[in-house]
């Protein structure tokens, strides 16, 4: 048997691995308003506390907080904490705050050693609020209005501790758009995310810190972000910290309910790629080399080979399909995720090292902080 057929069977073999993998996602993904309980009707429910971290998100910041206001779950109070901005921020939070009286602005202390800065606002955040349930929020998330309901009754029909979300992205540029549908891609093209909740293992985790529902008693149990104050890829190590005290916990996908503006441009997505893409996988510098390489190969490949050789249209097939059931989930642009691939390849291994690099030398800087 030739090289090229022994090479043949293995990129297809595990290309068809991962069809598997996203196909199943395809058909259970647990996503709100599509097979996630709708909310909780009664009067009798839960006081939730949304608190949402802010640095330098005037551009932001009131179309979040006027999307978690317009909540169809009333009892609520809404907590921003201005993380030393040096834009309008404040000032808009302070005027949303006239209007209505669950708002409530918090000025952020001083960054202790140790802790970076994101965990030290979601840590004062939380001794701020009175919630039984605590949902933290980034300030570029916006919800439709039953999106808080929708998780409440997830957490008490499902019994969960925590949970997460991973929003839809708002792709408005190209350069967005090259750039985080590969982070969708990544996520549901490896892990079978209906397992994050049906597994007890530790090691089967998905999370993302643009929506996290903890309970309190979860949230003060694990010690919160006061546990994972270091870390950059925080969400992960809080959704580690609920399976290993024996809590259960779900991680979905975001549908028409749950939305979010990440980046807008090229530039900015591939820094908030780096800062997570590297440290987000706990595993040795050499394994995450040797595991980007390997993608390289199995993702990429083919779309050269097959100027050669017809046969590698059957991978090629099988990786396309997958783009597809992935594009639908994460409501992208499926041109983009079918003839883009290979551009994005070669961004997710530029990323890729640039992750290791930055962080193996301690400089990665996000909102004007090195992490």
């Amino acid at each position: 048997m030739s090289a090229e057929y022994i090479l043949f069977g293995v990129i297809t073999g595990f290309a068809m691995i991962t069809f598997c993998v996203s196909f199943y996602n395809f058909l259970t993904a647990p996503i709100p308003g599509k097979n996630l309980k709708n909310a909780i009707p009664g009067k009798e429910l839960p006081f939730i506390s949304i608190l949402i971290p802010a640095r330098n998100e005037a551009e932001n910041i009131a179309a979040c907080v006027n999307s978690c206001l317009q909540q169809e779950h009333t009892d609520i109070e809404l907590i921003v904490l201005d993380d030393h901005s040096e834009d309008d921020t404040s000032s808009i939070v302070t005027e949303l705050a006239t209007k209505d009286s669950r708002v409530k602005l918090v000025r952020g202390a001083a960054l202790p050693e140790g802790w970076l800065g994101k965990n030290w606002a979601c840590h004062q955040l939380s001794l701020a609020a009175k919630g039984d349930y605590l949902l933290f929020v980034d300030a570029d998330v916006i919800l439709r209005s039953d999106a808080v309901g929708i998780a409440l009754a997830s957490v008490k029909e499902l019994n969960l501790s925590m949970f997460s979300v991973f929003p839809t992205q708002i792709l408005n540029n190209i350069g967005s758009a090259l750039v985080i549908p590969v982070m969708n891609w990544l996520l549901l093209n490896f892990l079978p995310l209906r397992q994050v909740y049906q597994s007890k293992s530790p090691s089967l985790v998905a999370a993302n810190g643009q929506f996290i529902l903890m309970t309190r008693k979860s949230y003060e149990e694990t010690g919160g972000h006061s546990s994972v104050r270091s870390r950059v890829v925080e969400d992960m190590e809080l959704a580690r910290l609920v399976k290993r005290s024996g809590q259960k916990m779900m991680t979905a996908l975001g549908g028409d309910v749950i939305k979010c503006k990440m980046y807008s441009n090229l530039t900015s997505s591939i820094k908030g790629f780096t800062k997570n893409f590297y440290p987000g996988f706990e595993i040795s510098a050499i394994t995450f080399v040797m595991m980007t390489t390997f993608f390289i190969f199995v993702y990429l490949l083919p779309f050269f080979l097959v100027i050669f050789n017809p046969i590698w249209l059957f991978p090629i097939l099988l990786i396309i399909i997958s783009r597809i059931f992935i594009g639908i989930l994460g409501k992208a642009k499926l041109s983009i995720e079918i003839f883009a691939h290979p551009i994005q390849m070669i961004i997710m291994y530029f990323t890729g090292w640039r992750s290791l690099y930055f962080t193996k030398t301690g400089i990665i800087e996000w909102k004007g902080r090195t992490l």
